[in-house]
């Protein structure tokens, strides 16, 4: 066969450039080190800031690189394995969760949310804030969206405001029976609130897992959950410790 049009293209000059960063990340720097600013690496290695900041963006979305508020650009520690969902037989706050709940309050989802859920343009849902930590770090930000259907028993009075709110509507939601629930997971970029919660910059690499719950033939609730797509290696099931790392430096384990 003769060469595709594809194959004749060149390799774009930061991705030869991503290639080369990386193996001095490997040889001369720690994890945790501040790389040097811009001008300073563009002049080493003879491009333009432009195309030097094509190749560390790509290092970030690889997990190489971290962009931190007031320090500037690190080499990122390896991906940690961060179990999404193992039970699925669990409500959101079922024993074994370890997110945190923050708060919890009544507001408009939106369009994409109401339509999953069958509300209506302008009907308020419970929506939990919650957060999750790892190794000391935040790893995720969650909104469930429940509608007040699946929670009629909740009153304000029995939890006010902030994370005892919270913990009610889980509770209240985990009355109901789980029939099943469906999940997707899409690469995306932090929204300024996200990016508050995770202690990242706004437009950093995430990765969003939706989680559809169902009860009583509908989606009795909503997660959309935003992970850190520099630190996290997302696992799903009992084992979830398959890890292969595609480069001759490393070996599959």
């Amino acid at each position: 066969m003769g060469t595709t049009q594809l194959e004749s293209v060149p390799e774009p000059k930061y991705w030869h450039l991503k290639t080369v960063l990386s193996e001095a990340l490997d040889s001369e720097f720690a994890v945790g080190e501040i790389l040097p600013n811009e001008r300073d690496l563009a002049a080493r290695f003879g491009v333009a800031r432009a195309t030097l900041r094509q190749a560390l963006e790509q290092l970030e979305l690889e997990g190489r690189l971290q962009r931190r508020r007031g320090v500037g650009t690190t080499v990122a520690p390896p991906r940690m394995g961060v179990a999404v969902g193992t039970d699925r037989g669990s409500w959101p706050g079922a024993p074994g969760d370890d997110w945190q709940p923050a708060d919890s309050e009544p507001a408009v989802p939106p369009a994409d949310v109401a339509r999953a859920l069958e509300t209506g343009p302008d009907e308020l849902v419970h929506t939990v804030r919650r957060t999750r930590v790892s190794h000391g770090q935040p790893v995720a930000a969650e909104l469930l969206y429940v509608p007040s259907s699946s929670v009629p028993d909740l009153t304000a009075i029995d939890a006010p405001a902030g994370p005892a709110r919270a913990r009610a509507v889980l509770r209240e939601l985990d009355r109901l029976a789980l029939e099943g629930q469906d999940r997707a997971v899409e690469l995306g970029s932090a929204r300024a609130d996200d990016a508050r919660a995770l202690d990242r910059l706004p437009g950093a690499p995430v990765l969003v897992v939706t989680t559809r719950f169902l009860a009583g033939g509908r989606t009795a609730a909503l997660s959309v959950a935003t992970y850190r797509a520099d630190t996290c290696r997302l696992t799903f099931g009992d084992e979830g410790a398959v890890e292969i790392h595609h480069g001759p430096e490393r070996q599959a384990s």
